[in-house]
């Protein structure tokens, strides 16, 4: 492996910013390109240098960084978070009776849209579910371990029998109507065979919206709505409304070197370019003229101080400024990625990126099998 130091490592892992371009970009870290450097794939040492830090954790959003990875590596996780994780989604609608204003295939695609969440447990247990085709007389029978089944029966009335009408200038609907609004909340779960056991009721682990306060449709008395759902297994590969996500990216790690001393007016003027918290203006002390004598004179003067490089959102408007162009380097980490996970609430965020490691396990073993077969 590389003896360099890590100032020349770091140095050659760091794709430079400027006003419209960017420098180094091509990774050099592989075998045959640094003369008496071998640079080969080492487990150990990927064990030494590979890390993951939490910077935020909250159960639908969560912000972490892998450090020491191949962008292939990274790339790949971010795309088995928004297509390949299973979820439980709906996706047949049986509409019986709908005298709302909202047509009945508008409704069945909101119906699929709305994230639902249950036990975890149940959802690994539940099998993939196969529309029924003519080659399999048997296919597309919906049965308790690959379908789950809700109700949505919901009729808009007047409040106190209609006796609100006489009320002269009444105008709040929450005052007039009752079931005006149709929210997620209003989703009843019907459970078949080991559903009762593995989604139980009495442990909140029922088949529910993971938003109860998402509004389906409005309506008004003499309206009503009575149809049922069938929800089944899928990936966001197959459709959006199956992916786990909100959100999931990365972005590159961004360094900011200051190079020359940035002071008065020049350093508020230079922390006003990039996002608040990236840079602090400290006060000149006597100790930074010792260390710099650049600094003589500006004793009491504030300094701009790198605070918090990774906040920064690298939108360059510091090297639009000539003053600030020679003082200045931007750039970002070729190796060092910060990820964001931002669930739509099935799954905690955390959860889905070991969950994705897991697939990406499954994968790798399956190529394994493959080369082996080949080799035979």
């Amino acid at each position: 492996m590389s003896t360099l130091s890590a100032e020349e490592l770091l140095k050659r892992k760091t794709l430079g910013i400027g006003t419209e371009t960017i420098t180094n970009q091509q990774s050099t870290d592989f075998p045959g390109h640094w003369p008496g450097e071998t640079h080969e794939w080492d487990l150990d040492y990927f064990k030494q240098t590979f890390n993951v830090q939490f910077h935020s954790h909250k159960p639908n959003d969560t912000q972490f960084s892998l450090t020491s990875l191949d962008t292939a590596i990274a790339n790949a996780f971010r795309r088995i978070l928004l297509a390949e994780i299973p979820t439980l989604a709906i996706e047949d609608v049986f509409v019986y009776q709908n005298t709302s204003v909202i047509q009945d295939e508008v409704l069945a695609h909101r119906l699929g849209l709305i994230p639902l969440c249950g036990s975890r447990d149940g959802l690994r247990w539940m099998k993939w579910y196969s529309k029924p085709t003519d080659e399999d007389p048997g296919s597309g029978t919906p049965s308790d371990y690959n379908t789950v089944v809700l109700r949505l029966e919901v009729e808009c009335t007047w409040q106190d029998g209609g006796l609100q009408r006489a009320v002269q200038g009444e105008t709040d609907p929450d005052k007039l109507y009752i079931n005006h609004n149709v929210y997620a909340r209003d989703l009843i779960f019907k459970p078949t065979g080991r559903q009762s056991e593995l989604f139980a009721f009495a442990r909140g682990l029922e088949i529910k919206s993971t938003n109860p306060d998402i509004l389906i449709v409005k309506m008004r008395p003499g309206q009503s709505i009575n149809l049922s759902m069938h929800a089944v297994k899928g990936i966001g590969q197959d459709h959006a409304k199956f992916s786990p996500v909100a959100t999931a990216s990365y972005r590159l790690m961004p360094t900011i070197d200051i190079t020359q001393p940035i002071v008065g007016a020049d350093a508020k003027k230079f922390a006003r370019c990039f996002p608040r918290g990236v840079i602090r203006l400290d006060t000149v002390t006597p100790e930074d003229v010792a260390k710099n004598p650049e600094l003589e004179g500006q004793e009491g003067e504030v300094k701009a101080v790198v605070a918090d490089a990774m906040s920064d959102t690298v939108s360059r408007e510091c090297l639009r400024h000539p003053e600030f162009k020679d003082k200045v380097k931007l750039g970002r980490i070729r190796d060092h990625f910060i990820f964001r996970i931002e669930s739509t609430g099935q799954w905690e965020s955390d959860e889905l990126f070991l969950e994705s490691v897991k697939l990406l396990k499954v994968k790798c073993q399956r190529i394994k099998r493959g080369l082996d077969e080949m080799m035979k």
